[in-house]
C-alpha cells in the first residue's frame, strides 16, 4: 500500500469518529445555508475536515490542499505537484436528515490527475480505497465494475443539478432517455458513495451535472482502477474542471455517452 495511502485511511477514520458522534445528537447541529438554498455546512463538516487536514499536514506538510469548507491553500516548493482534495462529508443534507448515505471523502492528485483515493462509508464502515495503477478495494478486497453490456439491463445512479437550475433542461432531457433504456435509476444523494458503487459493481453507470472536485476526485480514480471509465459530457477528462460527467462500465461509459452528449446545449460545458 502506498504511504500517502496509509495516512489518508488515518485522517478518514479520524473524520468518520466525528462524524459519528455528531450523528447521535443531529438535532442539536448548527446548520447554516451555503450559497445555494439547498446546500448547507454544519459544525460537524468543519471539525472533520480540521482533523483531516491536520494529519495530512503533519506527513505531508510541503503538499496543497482544496478542501470544500476551508478552500485552496497553496503547497511549498518541494510539494508543488501534488495536492489533497478532501470533502470530509460528503452528503451533508443525508446526514442532517438521518439518511444513512454520506462518506468521507479524500484524495491525492498528482499534476492535477488523481494517484491515490479514499471513499469512507461512516455508517456501513466500508473503506474503498484505489492508487493509480494499482487497482481498487473494498475493505481490502479488489473490486471490479460489472460485465454489463446492455442499457436495459443497466442500474444508474445519478445526482440532481442542484446548485444551477440552467442545467435542469437538458438533465432532464438525460433522464427521460435514461429512464427509458435502463432497468432503473438511483439519485442517493453521494456523488463520492455513486462513484464508489460504481467501482464495486452496484451500479453499472453515474452520470451528473455540476459537481465540485471534492465531490468526484477520489470516486474517479475508484472507477478507472476497477476497469471503468469516465469523462465529461464530450468525452474528454475536463470533468474535475467542468463538474460534469458520465461513468460506467466500458459498454455502458459508451452508451451512456452518447445520450449525455446529445442534451448538452451552448450553456453547459463539456
Amino acid at each position: 500500500m502506498h504511504p500517502a495511502l496509509n495516512i489518508m485511511i488515518k485522517a478518514a477514520r479520524r473524520a468518520s469518529q466525528i462524524i459519528n458522534r455528531a450523528a447521535q445528537d443531529v438535532e442539536h447541529l448548527r446548520i447554516t445555508p451555503k450559497k445555494y438554498n439547498n446546500d448547507f455546512v454544519t459544525e460537524v463538516d468543519k471539525a472533520a475536515e480540521a482533523a483531516i487536514i491536520e494529519i495530512l499536514r503533519q506527513a505531508y506538510p510541503d503538499y496543497g490542499i482544496l478542501a470544500e469548507e476551508s478552500g485552496l491553500s497553496g503547497a511549498s516548493e518541494g510539494g508543488k505537484d501534488y495536492q489533497w482534495i478532501i470533502d470530509p462529508l460528503d452528503g451533508t443534507t443525508n446526514f442532517i436528515h438521518g439518511f444513512p448515505q454520506y462518506a468521507v471523502s479524500i484524495a491525492l492528485t498528482y499534476k492535477g490527475v488523481p494517484n491515490q483515493a479514499v471513499v469512507y462509508d461512516v455508517v456501513r464502515n466500508e473503506l474503498f480505497t484505489a492508487s493509480k495503477g494499482g487497482g481498487a478495494f473494498l475493505n481490502e478486497r479488489r473490486i471490479r465494475v460489472t460485465k454489463c453490456d446492455r442499457m436495459e439491463q443497466a442500474l444508474l445512479g445519478t445526482g440532481f443539478p442542484f446548485r444551477n437550475f440552467e442545467h435542469v433542461k437538458p438533465y432532464l432531457g438525460m433522464f427521460k432517455d435514461f429512464a427509458e433504456r435502463t432497468a432503473g435509476i438511483r439519485r442517493a444523494g453521494s456523488a463520492a458513495l455513486d462513484l464508489a458503487y460504481v467501482a464495486c459493481g452496484r451500479f453499472d453507470g453515474f452520470w451528473e451535472i455540476g459537481v465540485l472536485p471534492w465531490d468526484i476526485a477520489a470516486g474517479a480514480l475508484l472507477v478507472t482502477e476497477a476497469g471503468g471509465l469516465i469523462s465529461d459530457l464530450s468525452g474528454g477528462d475536463d470533468y474535475l474542471k467542468t463538474g460534469n460527467l458520465v461513468a460506467g462500465t466500458p459498454k455502458i461509459f459508451s452508451q451512456m455517452l452518447q445520450v449525455a452528449d446529445s442534451h448538452r446545449t451552448p450553456t453547459l460545458q463539456a
